[in-house]
């Protein structure tokens, strides 16, 4: 800690006091002293005292991020052991049977502000998106090889997040032995090729695994359909539901290619459940065919607050386009996974692509990530992903 200290506005602490993780630079009243760019802070109320600790960064809009609300809280390495065995410990009791892929560390939902670790069988992959945590680089990976004795840890620090915070990008090896190209990870049961160094996120979207249970639970008997299929992680949970068809829609060649060869890996024949190399926006005004279920889970449309505009049309006519696919009665399992389009937005966004339709809805369920996916209660921000499950008339 340095001997610098962040005084807040009259009020202002309320927020960060009711488990809020992200201080703003519109709250601090004044900067005592010159506190070291992503050094320990006490964060101090309007006269003086202090009632918590942060992470300080002037080069980002988050100037100063929660780490403990004990103001005399050593923040040493024995913390951060901390922190990291407590967020093992809960996957442990979370981890579903035949699944060797899951989110280890949730960044400010496990306490680790800007730190994901997701793991892939004998392997971690790491992304590091804050200052602070980014000088103890060392110290965490040390700490992980500890906690979780993994073959190797690669590093994907990727992202506009570092760049708001003053960072460049970084990936590679950091510790162990490299994992190989295609890695075979089983989620439920069934078994997925994934490439840690090249695929999206980092290899796999292991925060559907929950939702592609649900799918797989109401596929029975359906003509299915999964766009923006990526490596087919949907497809292959309704084909095991007991779907009548599947049909997947990927713009990547090379993701169609992985998706053929999960389908393939699981004994299931692409030729009855086809892989279509599209622009989904493009498959679904085109096409004719109808279906009952339809899976929209697209990239995410607004990267940054000036990006909302643009992303929502793009939402709403992903969803209205969607809509003129299904049967009557049929279901929409729709999703976003912008950090700046709140479940509020979203919702009209779906709202109002079904009433330019003609069609109504009804929500059947609310979606989001699985348990090892945990945000603190009061970070809205941290609901990334979020989904509905619709039932369209």
């Amino acid at each position: 800690m340095t001997a610098a200290s962040i005084v807040l506005k009259p009020g202002k602490e309320h927020v960060i006091l009711r488990g809020h993780p992200w201080l703003f630079s519109g709250a601090i009243a004044r900067i005592e002293g010159k506190p070291r760019n992503g050094g320990i802070v006490p964060i101090c109320r309007a006269d003086g005292t202090p009632f918590a600790q942060g992470a300080y960064n002037h080069s980002s809009d988050i100037a100063v991020r929660i780490i403990s609300l004990d103001p005399n809280r050593e923040i040493d390495t024995a913390f951060w052991r901390d922190r990291i065995h407590k967020a093992v410990a809960l996957r442990k009791h979370l981890q579903p049977p035949e699944t060797t892929a899951m989110r280890m560390i949730n960044a400010e939902g496990d306490g680790l502000p800007g730190l994901v670790v997701d793991r892939y069988g004998d392997f971690l992959v790491i992304s590091i998106a804050t200052l602070l945590l980014d000088r103890l680089r060392e110290t965490l990976c040390e700490l992980l090889i500890v906690e979780m004795a993994p073959a190797g840890i690669y590093e994907r620090s990727e992202g506009r997040a570092r760049q708001r915070e003053g960072l460049d990008t970084r990936s590679g090896m950091l510790w162990g032995e490299p994992p190989p190209q295609q890695l075979e990870i089983r989620e439920n049961g069934l078994r997925f090729q994934v490439d840690l160094i090249e695929g999206q996120k980092t290899g796999f979207f292991i925060d559907q695994r929950d939702n592609r249970s649900l799918v797989e639970s109401i596929s029975r008997n359906y003509r299915v359909l999964n766009c923006f299929a990526y490596s087919g992680g949907f497809s292959l949970y309704a084909v095991r539901g007991g779907a009548l068809k599947v049909t997947s829609v990927e713009l990547s060649a090379h993701a169609c290619g992985m998706c053929r060869a999960n389908l393939l890996l699981n004994r299931f024949d692409p030729e009855h459940h086809p892989v279509i190399t599209a622009d989904v926006f493009d498959y679904l005004r085109s096409g004719k065919e109808l279906f009952d279920l339809i899976v929209l889970d697209p990239p995410a449309f607004a990267k940054s607050q000036k990006d909302v505009q643009r992303a929502s049309r793009g939402y709403k006519e992903i969803n209205l386009q969607a809509i003129k696919r299904l049967e009557p009665g049929g279901l929409l399992a729709t999703f976003s996974c912008s950090n700046h389009i709140d479940k509020t937005l979203f919702t009209r966004l779906v709202l109002a692509a079904a009433a330019d339709a003609g069609r109504s809805v009804q929500l059947v369920r609310e979606l989001a990530p699985g348990g090892d996916h945990p945000v603190l209660l009061a970070h809205e921000e941290g609901r990334y992903l979020k989904g509905l499950l619709l039932r369209v008339q």
